[in-house]
């Protein structure tokens, strides 16, 4: 089988920590042939998409050392017309390229996709959770499962929905960030947040010279500090872990420098994956990370959802063993 993974370079890697090495290496070690493909080495020759790749081959597909396998490995360049790929994974960072996806389009029923074009687009930002009706009812307060999320350019409405919010803290985040990055908790009741509302907003709104969506959201107290990972596959949860924030800092994420410790999903976080799976196999979106935090949906991660390291020390049968299993099943 061919496999191309659309990804970061791969001198970027960190092997003791990158999810996406685990997928590669496991896909070595059965026998395919594996290829990278950076989105900015992709191009359309008359209407054929083609990929100038790196094949990877490894002189020690089998070793349980992540860092020797990365060692281990070579890569040969070779320009690849995209449709003799038969499986595709895109673990590109956030945002992703449009013209990637564009350049994909001709192929979805060709390849099999983790995840498919068309649910990448709905769901490679956070608004996706707002989509998710199954998550949300007015009438009943225990189904209310994503918290009260508000994204907007208007900084004059944004300014006003503080205002309005029952609590005094707040989440306040780029439509695009990933890691944790741009992430601030806001408090009403201190003077310091309150005179820094303007200028933050003014901020995140014309980062880069663009008017940007932002995102303000109900921050979640919970008893246990930090969020909780989830990995989906094919709308079923297969690991979890919770993610605590260093004392000097209230985001969890492990690039911000919070650390993983194991969970197991209790009655509400797994209703909340009942609920949200189907719709995530209707959008074709099979390799999933959820973000969760007191029972709700804080986040959907589809580009390149991490954890697989943190979450298979406590596994015996390994993430990217049961990722493998789902595509080569899918794919016969």
């Amino acid at each position: 089988m061919n496999i191309g993974f659309v990804m970061y370079e791969w001198e970027s890697i960190s092997p003791s920590l990158d999810s996406t090495l685990r997928l590669i290496q496991e896909s070595v070690s059965r026998g395919h042939k594996v290829s990278l493909i950076y989105p900015n080495e992709m191009a359309i020759r008359r209407t054929s998409v083609w990929a100038n790749c790196r094949v990877v081959s490894s002189s020690s597909p089998n070793t349980e050392d992540n860092s020797d396998f990365y060692k281990s490995c070579s890569l040969e360049e070779e320009f690849i017309p995209m449709i003799d790929q038969d499986v595709v994974f895109f673990r590109d960072n956030p945002p992703l390229d449009t013209h990637v996806l564009n350049f994909m389009d001709t192929l979805e029923n060709d390849i099999f996709f983790i995840n498919s074009i068309s649910g990448l687009r709905k769901a490679n930002n956070k608004i996706y959770p707002a989509t998710l009706a199954a998550l949300h009812d007015n009438d009943d307060p225990d189904k209310r499962l994503i918290p009260l999320t508000t994204v907007s350019r208007n900084k004059k409405y944004l300014k006003q929905v503080i205002e309005a919010y029952d609590l005094n803290k707040f989440i306040l985040k780029p439509m695009d960030g990933f890691g944790g990055s741009g992430v601030i908790l806001m408090d009403k009741s201190s003077k310091t947040s309150k005179f820094n509302v303007n200028s933050l907003l003014e901020f995140y709104i014309n980062q880069g010279g663009k008017n940007n969506y932002i995102i303000l959201q109900e921050y979640i107290e919970t008893e246990l500090k930090g969020d909780i990972r989830v990995l989906m596959l094919n709308g079923k949860p297969i690991g979890s872990m919770r993610r605590v924030p260093a004392k000097d800092d209230h985001r969890s994420n492990v690039h911000a420098g919070g650390h993983c410790v194991e969970h197991d999903l209790d009655e509400k976080e797994l209703m909340v994956c009942k609920l949200i799976g189907p719709q995530l196999v209707k959008d074709g979106l099979y390799l999933v990370g959820l973000d969760l935090m007191g029972g709700k949906l804080i986040e959907v991660n589809v580009c390149s959802p991490g954890g697989f390291v943190e979450i298979n020390q406590n596994k015996e049968y390994k993430i990217q063993k049961s990722v493998l299993d789902f595509v080569e099943e899918k794919v016969k």
